[in-house]
């Protein structure tokens, strides 16, 4: 099993330590930065290092895309980095609907997930439109605003009669 203390760990931590000191973009950029700290890695072999980190791409809101970690994605600081990815909370009968800028949906509903709510049965997630079900006979507008306060957006908050996408 390979450990903190073997090379593919040591390079595992090297590109834990730069994703987190700095914006990437690219693979490219990540392994041109990874070669300057010593380590050499093929495209292959880092795309699999980026997997056991659960590191994933997201959507910024001024375009683009950057790398980030997963860890802390369900914490305080972690939903900091998503409240810029929303744009609305809207509800009906049934669920919540999350819209975000595009291609932010799967880090909210991540986010939301590792949060493990007791009021959130799941989440389905697409581009950028969440769908979030209650557990249990919760009102999806309670849930509505729960995850408008998890997310520090309750401004955001639309009724049943939400505009439409």
């Amino acid at each position: 099993m390979r450990g903190p203390g073997t090379p593919a760990g040591r390079r595992r931590e090297a590109v834990a330590r730069i994703l987190r000191s700095r914006t990437i973009g690219t693979q490219e950029e990540l392994l041109e930065a990874l070669r300057a700290a010593g380590f050499a890695a093929t495209q292959a072999t880092l795309s699999r290092d980026l997997a056991r980190l659960g590191a994933r791409r997201v959507s910024r809101p001024g375009g683009g895309t950057v790398y980030e970690l997963a860890d802390g994605a369900g914490g305080a600081d972690g939903f900091a980095t998503l409240r810029g990815l929303l744009s609305a909370i809207s509800w009906n009968a049934s669920l919540v609907v999350i819209r975000t800028h595009p291609g932010s949906a799967p880090a909210i509903a991540r986010a939301i997930d590792l949060a493990a709510l007791p009021e959130v049965l799941g989440t389905i997630a697409g581009d950028d439109t969440v769908f979030v079900a209650p557990a249990g006979e919760l009102r999806p507008r309670r849930l509505a605003a729960r995850v408008a306060e998890l997310l520090g957006t309750p401004a955001a908050l639309e009724g049943a009669a939400a505009r439409p996408h």
